[in-house]
């Protein structure tokens, strides 16, 4: 996929899960990257892996909270210093909360759960945005999850969020469009990252590889999704490849938001 060469991609939570996958992804079709995530460990483990194996590539890291709107703007303008532009951004940090009837939810978690998952993602595209109008190009891609277009029992934070993520790619591709940049949204189901491990102890402390196996047999492919099969996705979405996706959230769940009901 040469149309990602030379690219500068920014990637929240980039220190493990799919923006790591992610990562890796790109760095291998000749982009540079602004690594950003709130854990600097894993951030910087990512950043250290990547630019051994590919030294000719430039990699920069921030450690920052996503829901924090300064910080979210210093490395945007950062990144802009180091480069001169951005061509893509992978808003995909965000966290689950915990699971729990609506009624009984905790509000501090809730909160924390929109400040992460919504207000981060909005922060990024709102600084990203005026970036790419000056290039007349772009590219974005967010993370809403299979719980930004159906229900997820007893996680009303998390869904409710990623709704609102899926409605604000809608309204970014309606009012950027025009100016190169192409919005979307992907909706990953249950893909084996360390957010769903740690589901799984939720729901079966004593045994959470039960649990896996027990949810892999409701998808029509019996099993769960890897990290790497929608690092693909977003590449392609990220890249010039993609001229005409735009506004889209697209389900990778092995097909299973197509189940009527919870069988």
């Amino acid at each position: 996929m040469k149309s990602l060469e030379n690219k500068v991609i920014i990637i929240t939570g980039a220190g493990m899960g799919l923006g790591y996958a992610t990562a890796k992804e790109l760095v291998a079709k000749g982009a540079h990257l602004v690594l950003v995530d709130y854990h600097e460990k894993s951030l910087l483990d990512v950043k250290e892996e990547l630019s051994q194996e590919y030294p000719q590539l430039k990699i920069i890291s921030f450690v920052a909270d996503v829901s924090n709107e300064e910080a979210v703007k210093n490395y945007v303008d950062e990144t802009v210093k180091a480069f001169g532009k951005i061509d893509g951004l992978y808003n995909n940090a965000g966290i689950e909360g915990k699971q729990a009837p609506m009624t009984e939810y905790d509000i501090a978690i809730f909160k924390k759960v929109i400040d992460i998952n919504l207000m981060g993602v909005y922060y990024g595209m709102r600084y990203v945005i005026p970036v790419m109008q000056k290039q007349k190009f772009g590219r974005i891609v967010n993370v809403a999850s299979v719980g930004g277009i159906r229900g997820v029992q007893y996680q009303t934070a998390y869904v409710a969020s990623k709704h609102a993520v899926s409605g604000m790619t809608k309204n970014a591709a309606l009012e950027y469009g025009r100016d190169g940049i192409l919005t979307n949204a992907i909706a990953p189901g249950a893909i084996l990252t360390p957010m769903v491990a740690e589901a799984f102890k939720q729901v079966n402390p004593s045994d959470p590889k039960a649990a896996e196996t027990e949810y892999a047999q409701r998808n029509p492919t019996k099993r769960l999704g890897q990290p790497h099969e929608v690092a693909t996705l977003v590449a392609y979405l990220l890249s010039e490849d993609n001229g005409y996706v735009n506004g889209q959230t697209i389900a990778i769940d092995g097909g299973e938001s197509n189940i009527y009901g919870n069988s």
